[in-house]
């Protein structure tokens, strides 16, 4: 299940795209660990890399819609996921060039503005980097309220000035798309996105804001010349460009999560099976076991939803757009679930996890970012209620997803339209995929919190008051989201039943605890709580079951390190 440098070999791809990841792959084991932990530890911007990625065409190939490019250029989901994933494995740093490169681009790929395309296409052929140049210091990723002002100039154009705060890439980019407002309209009606070019001398960088090798920067456009053919949209469109190029761009937190994981979990099981405390392994303590599994089993689960995530992005179209609550899902559950991956690996391998020549020192600081970095977890925890009575009770008709690994061009990505109407999108019955795996215990157990939840919302929904109580719908959010996360695991499926069972005994755990939590609030009625402490559930014991999964474990040892 888990990414291995060693054996890599992604068949489901075409070649082109297998060779460009193989020979991704390739640069970062030729370099070795030694360069990879200097270079983090000395925050050495990574020329290197970027230098790679020009010569074989890495981003160009992988980030150009077919539209725009020609050869095996497309905007290909699948493969864009496989590339973070891979990315995420060597270090967070080179994931996040990629990842805010991907944001620079949402902007020009929705926009019609020919020019800037064709510019956009030119740059990444010649080894560019971009940039998304949206929150301020002063008001974050607020997009209703931007200190960017445009001046109009009289002849279409105008003259910007203000400044961007959290920009990554902002040191180098080719081009950087600008969210700002005009001086002379009003409201929603005088937002514009427009492409700058870090530069142009008019362009003021500022700094690093962060201590890290990636460059997030603040810079100031001083009287910046914005003419006529720079601007990429006007008006409420600016406005939907912004929150679709989040939808398409931050959904590649999820994978830069699980491979950070996944090199740390080899790392941590490595280290803990070799070192021996009272004559036996580490991985002998009872305690220790079930702390390893716990976090393999939660980083399977991790990869088989994201997996299944990327099945609704690339059948997606204006008819169905329920991967708009599988992306906050990804956003918010895969990045916190690896949180806790890397803090179980952390309770073993324990001062270990500190060692400067370790990955694990480096994933133990960056997993902390990614539910923070991109989207705080209650922001996307609130986007995710809005789509609860619908996906609970309301279920559409429509034709199965199929897995998508073929060679095709997400185009509708960049035509997703106004970004509204969230809470009449409808989803297929979540039953389904339970229904099919009933016969795992564990499966049905957790099954049987899932219809309680529905109970929950039908006989004691939340007042009018709760519904104003922030803290308290996220603890509903959270039990809400366990559902959307069991359905998407199970539909993608894949692996042997004794590993899926061993997952759902972890929702069941999960349900529970935070079952508890709402039994907590101040806010919860005393029938509420009621209701929390009566689903409240063991998992489903299995020794048997256990034995196997630890044994998935155990064939982690040594199976990969990279080389000096």
């Amino acid at each position: 299940m888990l990414f291995n440098p060693n054996t890599y070999d992604p068949a489901h791809l075409d070649e082109g795209s297998r060779r460009l990841l193989r020979a991704l792959v390739g640069f970062f084991e030729e370099r070795g660990k030694n360069a990879l932990v200097k270079s983090y530890i000395d925050r050495t911007w990574y020329d290197d890399f970027l230098a790679f990625s020009a010569k074989e065409g890495l981003f160009a190939t992988f980030l150009t819609p077919a539209a725009d490019g020609d050869g095996d250029k497309r905007w290909d989901t699948a493969r864009n996921a496989e590339l973070s994933e891979i990315l995420g494995f060597y270090g967070l740093d080179y994931w996040y060039t990629w990842q805010v490169t991907v944001l620079g681009l949402g902007p020009v790929w929705q926009s019609a503005n020919t020019l800037q395309r064709q510019r956009a296409a030119e740059l990444l052929d010649d080894g560019h980097v971009m940039a998304f140049a949206l929150s301020e210091r002063s008001h974050g990723a607020d997009i209703y309220a931007t200190d960017m002002i445009l001046t109009p100039t009289g002849d279409g154009g105008f003259t910007a000035s203000g400044t961007k705060y959290y920009i990554g890439n902002g040191n180098v980019a080719g081009l950087v798309s600008v969210f700002g407002r005009r001086a002379d309209v009003e409201g929603p009606d005088g937002y514009v996105f427009f492409a700058a070019d870090s530069r142009h001398e008019n362009y003021h960088l500022i700094k690093n804001v962060v201590n890290k090798q990636m460059y997030v920067s603040t810079f100031e456009l001083r009287d910046y010349p914005v003419r006529e053919q720079d601007v990429l949209h006007t008006g409420k469109a600016a406005f939907d460009a912004a929150l679709n190029t989040v939808n398409v761009g931050k959904f590649n937190l999820c994978t830069a999560a699980i491979g950070i994981c996944e090199h740390a979990m080899y790392e941590a099981v490595t280290h803990a099976h070799r070192r021996m405390l009272y004559g036996r392994p580490v991985t002998a303590f009872p305690h220790v076991r079930r702390e390893l599994t716990d976090a393999y089993v939660r980083l399977v689960a991790m990869k088989l939803f994201s997996d299944r995530a990327v099945d609704y992005f690339r059948s997606a179209g204006p008819g169905d757009r329920r991967y708009l609550l599988f992306n906050p899902m990804t956003k918010m559950k895969v990045t916190t679930e690896g949180e806790k991956v890397v803090d179980l690996m952390w309770d073993v391998i324990a001062a270990k996890g500190f060692e400067a020549d370790t990955y694990f020192d480096k994933a133990a600081m960056d997993i902390r970012g990614l539910p923070k970095l991109e989207g705080t977890v209650h922001v996307n925890l609130a986007l995710i209620l809005k789509f609860m009575p619908n996906y609970l009770f309301h279920p559409a008709t429509y034709e199965p997803v199929p897995t998508r690994h073929d060679a095709a061009d997400d185009e509708f990505l960049f035509r997703q339209g106004p970004a509204r109407g969230l809470g009449a999108i409808q989803f297929h019955d979540w039953r389904t995929a339970y229904d099919s795996r009933a016969d795992l215990p564990n499966v049905a157990r957790f099954r049987e919190q899932a219809d309680g939840f529905c109970e929950l919302l039908r006989s004691h929904a939340p007042s009018d008051e709760q519904q104003k109580d922030l803290d308290f719908l996220l603890a509903i959010g959270h039990l809400f989201a366990l559902i959307v996360y069991g359905q998407l695991i199970l539909e993608k499926g894949g692996v042997d039943d004794r590993l899926l069972d061993e997952i759902f005994a972890i929702l069941v755990r999960d349900f529970s605890a935070y079952a508890t939590e709402l039994h907590g609030k101040t806010a919860t009625t005393d029938e509420q709580a009621a209701w929390a402490l009566a689903h409240v559930r063991r998992p489903v014991a299995d020794a048997s079951r256990d034995d196997a999964v630890w044994q998935q474990v155990l064939a982690l040892v040594g199976a990969y390190e990279m080389r000096p």
